[in-house]
């Protein structure tokens, strides 16, 4: 497990990453981190838009269910 002490960055307050902290995030300097909340309330930083994971999702159904639709419209 990886702690972070919540500092002063400039007027707001922030923490600082380490090094392994980003590896394993998958992240670098200037990329943007979610803080979502899971089902159990619990929260997650995660570098995925969770927008974005909601509309992918949405998209992959409708891609299922009109699979047919789509196959005569590729033609």
């Amino acid at each position: 497990m990886l702690s972070f002490k919540v500092t002063t960055v400039g007027a707001s307050a922030g923490f600082i990453l380490t090094k392994e902290a980003m590896a394993r995030l998958k992240v670098k300097k200037g990329d943007t981190v979610y803080l979502t909340e899971a089902p159990d309330g619990s929260y997650r930083l995660t570098p995925y838009n969770p927008e974005f994971e909601r509309q992918m999702t949405l998209a992959e159904q409708l891609m299922h269910d009109d699979r047919e639709i789509l196959r005569a419209l590729a033609k």
